[in-house]
């Protein structure tokens, strides 16, 4: 063995590995996405209106108005009002329908929800979903 110490053409320096980044919240598995981040979130945003939902879970059921089954958000509300969130697959970019329902009714419409976005967020699936709700006058004092 040589006494010599290693000099710098034997062996290269490496830069240090940058870490990886943690993914974001949206890559998450669809329930746990749902589940543990936008669910917490509506609520949250709804509390601070001072609205208490009776109901806000992700359930896989029969979508309303047209059938088949889905995952889906159901919201019920004081008043008796209801909404679903429906996903066209458990994946948060798939497409998505809403449906709404006053007091004493069922809902009769299925409308088509953020389809014009291509990369779907937390924050932006959590704004739509209440600027939905308070275009009904759901949500304050509208």
């Amino acid at each position: 063995m040589s006494d010599t110490p290693e000099t710098a053409s034997e062996k290269p320096a490496e830069a240090p590995k940058a870490k990886p980044k943690p993914p974001k919240p949206e890559d998450k598995p669809f329930p746990e996405f749902i589940d543990s981040l936008f669910i917490p979130e509506v609520l949250a945003q709804l509390k601070d209106q001072g609205i208490e939902p009776d109901r806000l879970e992700r359930v896989d059921g029969d979508r309303p108005v047209v059938g088949g089954s889905c995952p889906m958000v159901i919201g019920e509300l004081p008043g008796d009002r209801r909404f679903w969130l429906c996903f066209g697959s458990a994946n948060i970019n798939s497409p998505k329908l809403i449906a709404l329902a006053d007091a004493g009714s069922e809902p009769t419409l299925l409308e088509s929800f953020l389809i014009d976005e291509k990369r779907m967020s937390l924050p932006l699936l959590v704004s739509r979903l209440l600027q939905r709700l308070n275009g009904q006058k759901w949500l304050g004092r509208n």
